[in-house]
């Protein structure tokens, strides 16, 4: 018997990247601009920027994403005082359907930023030096990535893109199905459950206090917190007191007591080992990294 092989339709293909960054960048960040012959997408993890190009000037905020098609002339710096973070990637793609994202923005939906977040992890573990590393440059595989890094990257990205265009599209809209309502309904809790926390960075939250204030119980919360950012709550918090620690330093208005004040640590040496222990440097340190990447010709919007 003879079998019939279906091949499989692509409709677009993603095989060369040039850059694949995550910048966390000073509150003065400004980028003089630049264009070059592939696409780049940039995502504003926190913080807000300004973009211009040859047709547009726009602002981006956190979990808004850009796209500048081949030979495009683009520039940005942070906006109202923010150190922004931003995920950088730069690729070849020469479908058709990538028209699509010329001269769009858009703000991401759950399952995107899932996708993107997947993209970034797989990024983190593929490359050395990371992507999050103030040296990176080109991506330069690690002998000891992970089994299927590379494709997982090109997967993830060519999701990213194909969701994408399907959203914008009506043609691609789908009804939500219950199972799918129920989902949806433990994300916006999540997210006004982080929302929260961000907005009392300056307490000592405990679950307990979280429980009460949502009116959930502690295996719920603990749940839905490690659905949507894959941590412990008490690990998320300190997580968001980190990140913001980060943005007032790179934002140079602060000392580090004022900082670890702000945030609610118990004194600044408190602060400090804390810091350590999820970025793997002191604050000295970190500011230190912070003024040496500010100086380097080569920190700008790729």
């Amino acid at each position: 018997m003879v079998y019939q092989r279906y091949l499989l339709k692509e409709e677009l293909e993603i095989r060369k990247l040039i850059t694949f960054y995550y910048k966390e960048l000073p509150s003065h960040y400004d980028s003089p601009g630049e264009k070059h012959d592939f696409w780049e997408l940039v995502y504003v993890d926190t913080g807000e920027i300004e973009i211009v190009t040859d047709l547009r000037t726009c602002q981006l905020k956190q979990g808004e994403i850009v796209f500048y098609k081949p030979n495009e002339f683009h520039g940005g710096k942070a906006l109202h005082g923010t150190a922004p973070n931003l995920i950088i990637i730069t690729f070849e793609c020469s479908a058709p359907c990538m028209d699509f994202f010329s001269g769009n923005s858009f703000r991401l939906r759950d399952e995107e930023r899932y996708i993107l977040t997947k993209l970034v992890r797989e990024g983190k573990s593929s490359f050395d030096p990371p992507i999050h590393s103030p040296s990176m440059q080109y991506p330069f595989r690690r002998l000891d990535a992970p089994f299927g890094s590379d494709q997982l990257i090109r997967n993830y990205l060519e999701i990213l893109l194909i969701e994408l265009i399907r959203s914008g599209n009506p043609a691609h809209r789908t009804n939500i199905v219950s199972t799918a309502a129920i989902e949806h309904s433990a994300q916006e809790l999540a997210e006004q459950i982080i929302q929260y926390m961000i907005e009392h960075l300056s307490d000592t939250l405990s679950i307990d206090q979280l429980c009460a204030h949502f009116a959930i119980s502690r295996t719920k919360l603990k749940m839905i917190i490690k659905a949507k950012t894959n941590m412990g709550v008490r690990e998320f918090f300190n997580q968001l007191k980190i990140e913001q620690a980060k943005q007032l330093i790179r934002g140079e208005r602060k000392n580090f007591s004022e900082i670890a004040e702000r945030l609610g640590y118990c004194s600044v040496h408190h602060f400090s080992r804390q810091f350590k222990h999820t970025t793997g440097m002191t604050p000295t340190e970190y500011t230190r990294s912070v003024q040496a990447r500010s100086d380097d010709n080569h920190l700008k919007i790729r």
